[in-house]
């Protein structure tokens, strides 16, 4: 999924790798727990206190893929869910618009406490946090230009 953002490149990133920016527009980041010194490293975890559904659960985000203003590639996991985020970048309009596209990749089924998620319940879930992330993100960059 992609939406187009009113914003350029340059703010959409910061707004993705700044741990302090990402709480203000990401409505279930509860808090930041841990930041290694650099977050926009490959391998560098940051963990967070994060809301799913109505339970606040303990995230942890590592980079996998770092390629400034173009591609930032995480390994997410909190609990037995584990999943592949993946923003990629470019300009639109000449510069003052970014195209920012969400790519999730999470497993076929989900092992949960007393049994588990099916693939069907595992895809609505995530077209519902990429459509929910990528608003957010246009929100946010529009107002904090």
């Amino acid at each position: 999924m992609s939406a187009l953002v009113h914003a350029p490149r340059s703010r959409v990133w910061r707004a993705l790798v700044d741990p302090a920016e990402v709480v203000r527009w990401d409505t279930r980041a509860l808090e930041l727990r841990g930041v290694a010194a650099d977050y926009q490293s490959d391998g560098q975890p940051v963990r967070w206190r994060y809301r799913v559904g109505s339970v606040p659960l303990e995230l942890q985000d590592t980079a996998l893929e770092v390629v400034p203003l173009q591609r930032l590639r995480l390994s997410r996991s909190f609990g037995s869910l584990r999943f592949e985020e993946t923003f990629s970048l470019g300009e639109e309009g000449g510069g003052e618009d970014t195209r920012l596209a969400l790519r999730l990749a999470v497993a076929n089924s989900v092992p949960m406490l007393g049994g588990g998620l099916d693939r069907f319940d595992v895809r609505r879930f995530a077209s519902e946090l990429v459509d929910e992330s990528l608003r957010a993100l246009q929100r946010f960059c529009r107002e904090a230009r």
